[in-house]
């Protein structure tokens, strides 16, 4: 059977295989989450095609589209049937099809599938471009958002992970970005998506979370190179934020046990990174440090410059929607303790420091 389904309709088939059928250029620039990608044409085929298609005529593009697909059949069938198939159910395949705007190439899969003994074959009306405007209208919903709110070094993704864990749900942006916000954010993580996958990922996340309170850390508009979308954005400076206030004694040893076995060079260069906020005795002093592998000093002097910049965007906010809460532990699962205490409290319309 062949069927196909509006954005709203494709979201809620969210446990039936996708696959994108779009070039490999085109899924790496940015697909939906969990898509396979199967493409048609290659990056080559596809110009080639679309020039012919510009320059000579539809008819003869589809012919020369026929004889690049015709070798390829076997193949897609034999792919397709791969992440279609069910354990539990071998003989009803089902999947989801798509191209860039659900025209030709994901509809001519489709009838390669359903001819192939597929038992559903699903495309998207409008395809990815559709899927794309769901993306961005996803960020104008208004959702009921609790901000976890910390100094550098606070630990707060352990602390979202552990409220994870206690089934509240939560937006980890720092993991949907591989980068941990900082100059030094992107030691130890994977390159970072494009600006657009990165919504994709957000979106799908955020449509997969209850309704209810929503977690998420107190970010800058930009994580390394991608931005939190405008609308999303706003909406985070406007939330409550729960304020874990930790020494910074506390916070120098954990940021030094996080990035001090990445090695100098990263280090370095991240440190020249923020020279000019630093300032040039600080960066002087800092890099000396790093020399004499002193990287309590390091992440002393950095601090310096993070404190202060965290104050100043926490003062930009209304008073009455930060609530601090002081800790003397990086341990996630007391600060988590404090945070969940403190949120029952602040229903009721208490807003009190409390500490340990």
């Amino acid at each position: 059977m062949l069927r196909p389904l509006t954005i709203e309709e494709w979201i809620k088939e969210g446990n039936v295989p996708i696959i994108d059928v779009r070039s490999p250029a085109e899924h790496k620039h940015g697909h939906i989450p969990d898509a396979h990608t199967l493409p048609l044409f290659n990056d080559e085929e596809r110009a080639k095609i679309g020039t012919l298609y510009k320059q000579v005529g539809k008819s003869e593009a589809i012919l020369s589209g026929l004889d690049i697909v015709g070798p390829k059949m076997s193949a897609i069938i034999k792919q397709a049937n791969e992440l279609a198939t069910n354990p539990k159910d071998a003989g009803h395949k089902t999947v989801r099809v798509h191209c860039w705007r659900g025209g030709m190439r994901s509809n001519s899969v489709a009838w390669l599938l359903n001819t192939a003994g597929f038992e559903k074959v699903f495309t998207l009306i409008g395809g990815y471009k559709a899927y794309r405007n769901w993306v961005l209208k996803t960020f104008e919903i208004t959702y009921p958002l609790l901000i976890l709110g910390g100094k550098t070094g606070s630990a707060k993704t352990e602390i979202l992970n552990e409220l994870a864990n206690r089934k509240e749900p939560v937006i980890d942006l720092e993991r949907l970005a591989h980068h941990k916000g900082s100059a030094f954010g992107w030691i130890g993580e994977q390159p970072q998506p494009s600006q657009e996958q990165f919504e994709n990922n957000l979106a799908q996340d955020l449509y997969r979370l209850d309704p209810s309170d929503i977690w998420l850390e107190d970010e800058s508009e930009r994580i390394g190179l991608v931005r939190i979308p405008h609308p999303l954005f706003e909406q985070i400076r406007k939330a409550p934020v729960y304020f874990i206030d930790i020494p910074k004694q506390v916070r120098i040893q954990h940021l030094v046990k996080t990035y001090s076995h990445f090695g100098d060079e990263k280090l370095e260069l991240s440190i020249l990174r923020i020279s000019k906020r630093l300032g040039g005795l600080n960066t002087k002093l800092a890099l000396e440090a790093l020399t004499k592998k002193e990287y309590d000093r390091v992440a002393d002097i950095t601090l310096n410059y993070y404190d202060k910049y965290y104050e100043g965007g926490v003062a930009r906010r209304l008073p009455s929607s930060v609530i601090r809460i002081t800790s003397d532990t990086i341990d996630p699962v007391s600060n988590a303790d404090l945070i969940l205490h403190h949120k029952s409290k602040s229903i009721h319309g208490i807003h009190k420091t409390h500490s340990v």
